[in-house]
């Protein structure tokens, strides 16, 4: 009963904040921030290490987190909660290189506001980097950030040897508006709040 009060709390905070006034779109960095933090999963492109597909570009499915749901609760650091089983992942110990996208499309904003996924107006962004293993020293504050959002991971099979990463940001594509991808540095990204 306790978990499922905190899962309607939760994306009710979720609903509250992404229904809410976003950043506007000369507030790029914010942007991202406010997109990730309100995201709770995302396109993760590798390139495959997979028979037959080797080399070619190969998207799936994660679920992350940057913190706990709520305003000024995101680091802005996605986490992911990984195995080595999983096939993206087998991707990533040949080339750790990837991008994430994530979008404000599946949040309730652009629904409300009828824009396609593809309209700019339902902003996403692309960040491009390397998934790397988190640390013992940042472990807790990764489970915390995808335990809260993701609470059944909790239960998964412990044979499958879950690991915490997260993803290294190198570049950063914003497509909040019309007129064109705007480009993020880290720096900026990581220096406002959502």
């Amino acid at each position: 009963m306790a978990g499922t009060l905190f899962l309607c709390a939760a994306a009710l905070l979720l609903l509250l904040a992404a229904g809410g006034a976003i950043p506007p779109p000369e507030e790029a960095a914010r942007m991202a921030r406010f997109v990730l933090h309100n995201c709770d999963w995302g396109a993760l492109a590798t390139l495959s290490a997979q028979e037959g597909l080797w080399g070619h570009p190969f998207a799936n499915i994660f679920s992350i987190s940057d913190g706990p749901p709520g305003p000024f609760g995101g680091s802005g650091v996605p986490y992911l909660y990984l195995t080595d089983m999983e096939i993206s992942v087998q991707d990533l110990e040949i080339n750790s290189n990837a991008s994430l996208t994530v979008s404000l499309a599946q949040t309730p904003y652009c629904k409300k506001h009828r824009y396609d996924p593809q309209n700019p107006l339902c902003a996403h962004i692309i960040f491009c980097g390397s998934i790397v293993k988190v640390n013992d020293s940042e472990a807790g504050l990764a489970k915390k950030a995808l335990f809260s959002r993701h609470p059944e991971m909790e239960s998964w099979p412990k044979d499958h040897n879950w690991f915490f990463a997260k993803f290294n940001i190198t570049n950063i594509w914003v497509l909040d508006y019309f007129g064109g991808l705007k480009i993020v540095t880290p720096e900026e990204y990581y220096s406002v709040k959502p």
